[in-house]
Formats: structure tokens, C-alpha cells, sequence
């Protein structure tokens, strides 16, 4: 049995961990910024709770974190009480994190100096995956350490894929959330546009859905988005701060994202009606206001 410590029990977090103690019965201790979140979690599943990043870190063979955004992951980290002052050598740091490639690279190079690995390991699939434990998982860092890490992952996820060194894995989220972006918007105006038009939606999705316009947001996306229900999954203000991030890392690459870049605007038009913890389904709503 390994030793595990799970560092961010949010919406994502807290299933992930779970998975991994249920599946493997693994040693786990957790800490959670709000200490009730927690409690709850080892209520629900066992182990031991941290009072900090670091406590929890001390002598686990694998630390995991799943924080909210660049700053909140250097502070589980690098911060006073982070994690990386405890992490012990030859240890695998794997972090779940939606974060810029350029803290992934920081934190791997700060890793290395310590004698330990650092793995930047973004996740897709939304609250359901992460629940459900099918979670798509993007990886930049060292084989070695990857090949470690894998079937710890594996206990939260059903694709794991090391795409190359450090920060490949963020990169490639970025292309994931790049994707996504227009794909929903595709959708919303198609469902806007029918419902104009007067068509039989079901019928209408019945039929493209088998052939090339099918994806996984008409699948399991179209009849809430129709219903105008948007309590599902990843909030717009997430959403925003990954396209913010794909925004930035193609202003050093120099890739041209002109759709991201508008679909990011009618995000924010979301936002200031009112939808700001509304799912990414949620364009719609715009279009249905005019």
C-alpha cells in the first residue's frame, strides 16, 4: 500500500480522492483550505486529515493536488506551509490543476531541485467525470515518474496519456477547452436556430446526432440547453479563466484563436446576466435573450 496525500477537495477533488481510496484502499490524508470539507471527506471515506499542505505531504509516495487557478497552486506548493518544503525525495507530485504551462514547467524545475517529481496532469470530463471516475487525463513530465503515477491515476480516470515534458499536459488541456469552446457555441446557435424555426428538436438531434455533427455536448448537452437548464458541470467563471489562460499562452506562441476569443466575450456576456456559476452550456441563454 502506498502512502497518498490529496491536497483541494473541491467539486473535482473531493470524488477524485475518493475513487483512489475506495478503489485501492491506499493510506490517504487530505487537507482542504476550508478544514469542514475535510472532516466530511474522511467521514465518507476514511484516512486522515492535514492541518496543512505540508503536513499532508510528509512521507507520502504520491501527493495529488487539484486547486483553483496559478496562484492558489503556488501557495499549496511554494507558499509558508506548502507542500513542496515536506514532499520527500523520490516521491511523485501530481497536480490536477487547470494551470498555465508556465507554473507546470516552475514547479517541475522547483521538484527536480528537491529530489522529487513534479507531473502537471489537467483532467476533462467536468463534475460528472470526476464523480463517475472516467476522468480524461493530459500529462507533461518524466516517463519514470509517470509510469509510477499511472495506476494511482487510473483509480479516478479512464484515459491517461503522458503527451510530453513538463507543461504538455496543460497545453493540451488548452487545446481541449480551445475545442470545446466552439463546439458549444456550434450547438447553441444550431438549438437556437431550430427553435425558431419550429422544428421537432428531438427530431432534429435524433438525426444529426448520427452523423457529422455528432459530439459528446450534443449528446449529453442538448435537451438541458433546450430546456434552459444550466446546472450541470464546469461554471462559466472556469471556463473564463481557462480561456484566459489559452488566451495568454497564444499570445507567446503566436497561435491565432479569433473564435476562442469571441466565445470568451459572449462568456462574459453570461456572466453579467447573472450566470457567472451556470455550466459552459449556458451560451444559449444568451442568444435566447435577444
Amino acid at each position: 500500500m502506498a502512502k497518498v496525500a490529496w491536497i483541494g477537495l473541491g467539486v473535482m477533488g473531493y470524488p477524485m480522492a475518493g475513487h483512489i481510496r475506495k478503489k485501492s484502499g491506499h493510506d490517504l490524508v487530505v487537507y482542504n483550505r476550508n478544514g469542514s470539507k475535510s472532516d466530511a471527506w474522511v467521514k465518507e471515506f476514511g484516512g486522515k486529515t492535514a492541518a496543512t499542505p505540508a503536513d499532508a505531504a510528509k512521507d507520502a509516495d504520491f501527493v495529488f493536488s487539484c486547486v483553483g487557478n496559478d496562484n492558489d497552486l503556488r501557495e499549496v506548493t511554494l507558499g509558508a506551509k506548502g507542500a513542496f518544503a515536506s514532499v520527500k525525495k523520490g516521491a511523485v507530485f501530481i497536480d490536477n490543476t487547470t494551470a498555465s504551462a508556465n507554473v507546470a514547467r516552475e514547479l517541475y524545475a522547483a521538484a527536480k531541485a528537491k529530489g522529487f517529481n513534479f507531473l502537471d496532469a489537467p483532467v476533462s470530463g467536468g463534475q460528472a467525470g470526476a464523480q463517475n471516475g472516467v476522468l480524461t487525463v493530459m500529462v507533461g513530465g518524466d516517463a519514470a515518474a509517470f509510469e509510477r503515477a499511472q495506476p494511482v491515476i487510473t483509480h479516478y480516470a479512464r484515459m491517461v496519456t503522458l503527451i510530453g515534458s513538463a507543461g504538455a499536459g496543460q497545453l493540451t488541456k488548452m487545446v481541449n477547452q480551445i475545442c470545446i469552446a466552439g463546439l458549444v457555441e456550434g450547438l447553441a446557435e444550431g438549438i437556437h436556430f431550430a427553435q425558431k424555426a419550429g422544428l421537432d428538436l428531438q427530431k432534429v438531434m435524433d438525426t444529426i446526432s448520427k452523423g457529422a455533427a455528432q459530439s459528446w455536448q450534443m449528446e449529453n448537452r442538448w435537451k438541458t440547453m433546450n430546456d434552459g437548464k444550466f446546472d450541470f458541470g464546469f461554471a462559466v467563471d472556469w471556463m473564463r479563466k481557462d480561456l484566459g489562460i489559452c488566451m495568454e499562452e497564444a499570445k507567446r506562441n503566436g497561435a491565432s484563436l479569433p473564435v476562442a476569443a469571441q466565445v470568451d466575450g459572449f462568456y462574459a456576456d453570461v456572466q453579467k446576466m447573472g450566470g457567472s456559476r451556470w455550466d459552459t452550456s449556458s451560451l444559449i441563454a444568451r442568444l435566447n435573450k435577444k
